[in-house]
Formats: C-alpha cells, sequence, structure tokens
C-alpha cells in the first residue's frame, strides 16, 4: 500500500513533467521564480540600508543554525527549522527596525529575507516532521 507521502510525491513528479511555453507556470518553477526575486529584493533593501557587506555575507547562512534541531529528532527539528525559514520573524524584525529607527535591525531582516529566497529558490522547502528531505516543494 502506498503512503500518502509516496502517492503525493508521485502526484507531483508528474505534474512537474509539463513542458513547453507554459512549463515556467509550474508551481516549483514559480517557487523558485519568488525565491531569486526574494533574493534579488533583500539584498538590494540591504544594499539602501547600506550596511557592511562582511555582514551580509556573516549572516547569510546564520538561519541554517536551526538545523540543530534535527538533532532532537526530526518533527523538532523540522519545527525550528520551519520557524527560521518563514517570513514572518524576518518581517516582524524588519518592522520593528523602521519603526525604532534601527537601521541594524532592518539590515539583519533583509539579509533573512534573501536567505530564505536563497533556498527557495535553489528548492529547499519549509520542513515536514516526517524527515529533512520531504519540503513544501518536494523531496529534496
Amino acid at each position: 500500500m502506498e503512503s500518502a507521502m509516496d502517492q503525493r510525491q508521485r502526484e507531483e513528479r508528474a505534474m512537474n513533467r509539463t513542458s513547453g511555453p507554459l512549463s515556467w507556470t509550474r508551481p516549483a518553477a514559480m517557487l523558485r521564480a519568488e525565491g531569486a526575486a526574494m533574493l534579488a529584493g533583500g539584498a538590494a533593501l540591504y544594499w539602501l540600508n547600506g550596511e557592511s557587506w562582511w555582514l551580509f555575507a556573516l549572516l547569510l547562512l546564520a538561519p541554517d543554525a536551526s538545523m540543530a534541531g534535527y538533532l532532537a529528532g526530526p518533527r523538532v527539528g523540522a519545527a525550528l527549522y520551519n520557524v527560521f525559514h518563514s517570513y514572518p520573524l524576518p518581517a516582524a524584525l524588519g518592522i520593528f527596525g523602521l519603526l525604532a529607527g534601527a537601521p541594524l535591525a532592518v539590515g539583519v531582516a533583509s539579509v533573512w529575507f534573501a536567505h530564505i529566497g536563497m533556498d527557495r529558490m535553489l528548492g529547499y522547502g519549509l520542513k515536514y516532521g516526517s524527515g529533512f528531505k520531504d519540503t513544501h516543494l518536494g523531496r529534496v
């Protein structure tokens, strides 16, 4: 008997076989394009904010430290990873930075947005509790 995850993956593979001029409209392709836009937008906002590019490079992979949650198991790891790889926290930080006149907070939020966008562009999505490779963009 096929599990629900296996069935969903089989359906996603069938959907991703679309070719021709409309292949770019596949959800996976659109989510990757959206990720590229977030990466570019986050980097542009960071540049406009005037922060150090050394700080950008240092912070770009910082959200991946959340993968340490997988040491406590896949469900805890997925939950922690998803908290740091979705938009509400960097959005809150950026809004706080704008309202408080704290350019460093805006800069960190911009890098955070860029990181999430980079991950989506590369095909890394939010994780399911079944394992690190099971994401909302398909199996990695």
